[in-house]
């Protein structure tokens, strides 16, 4: 009898110092069932660095960090977040290590596996793993039924200064096509790996030979004029 494999998705949410101060992750079989799963908010980072922010306005911008600083708190106050140290999730992580030896994975592996890294949370037990972003941007990115979602919810990114224009393969939008309609990501780590990651994660293990797709997101491969022709 084979024996079950588990996979182990990790998303974060950062501060200003790329640091990690929302920590989620859960353990899945290949069907989607969660076994066991963490969700806390860092000490000595969300309780002390300002949240991740880019320019003034917007849900990214500097107005919305007291917001979402505001929304944390609430889930702390409600229960649906702890504040613990960095050694407690090693702890946490290490268990789940030795109970289940999962693949680890998450939607962009190198962004959250360098701010892991910053904060001193360790990741190094779990050496198989792959990145969820380049699986699905390499299969289900580029199909015609995803294109044709694309077009239907203006799925495309701002062009930049050099006129390039890629279309969308974020987890919001891969989630979005799988589930048949857009919902908005709320970019809280427990809350994106269960409702957004995982559903991508299953779509990705009932392809045949789907590893051999998980190349690195390349952006000029996803160029809308590319894939998108005027009639």
């Amino acid at each position: 009898m084979a024996k079950k494999q588990f996979f182990l998705i990790v998303d974060t949410e950062t501060t200003v110092k790329d640091t990690v101060a929302d920590f989620g992750a859960i353990v899945v079989d290949r069907k989607g069932a969660i076994h066991t799963q963490c969700a806390v908010l860092l000490r000595d980072h969300f309780d002390i660095l300002e949240l991740f922010y880019t320019g003034e306005t917007g849900f990214w911008g500097k107005s919305s960090a007291a917001r979402r600083r505001e929304a944390y708190t609430k889930m702390l106050n409600e229960g649906s977040r702890m504040l613990a140290s960095v050694a407690a999730v090693n702890r946490w992580l290490e268990k789940v290590s030795g109970k289940y030896a999962p693949t680890l994975t998450a939607y962009n592996l190198p962004f959250d596996s360098d701010k892991c890294q910053r904060t001193g949370i360790d990741l190094n037990t779990f050496p198989t793993r792959f990145c969820l972003w380049a699986a699905a941007s390499n299969t289900i990115c580029r199909s015609k039924a995803y294109r044709n979602f694309v077009l239907e919810n203006h799925l495309f990114n701002t062009p930049t200064e050099k006129g390039n224009m890629t279309y969308k393969t974020d987890a919001e939008s891969v989630a979005g096509y799988l589930a048949g309609q857009m919902v908005k990501e709320p970019h809280t780590a427990i809350e994106d790996a269960i409702h957004f990651e995982l559903p991508i994660l299953t779509a990705i293990l009932k392809r045949k030979a789907w590893r051999d797709s998980v190349k690195p997101y390349d952006w000029k491969a996803f160029q809308v004029k590319s894939h998108f022709v005027a009639r």
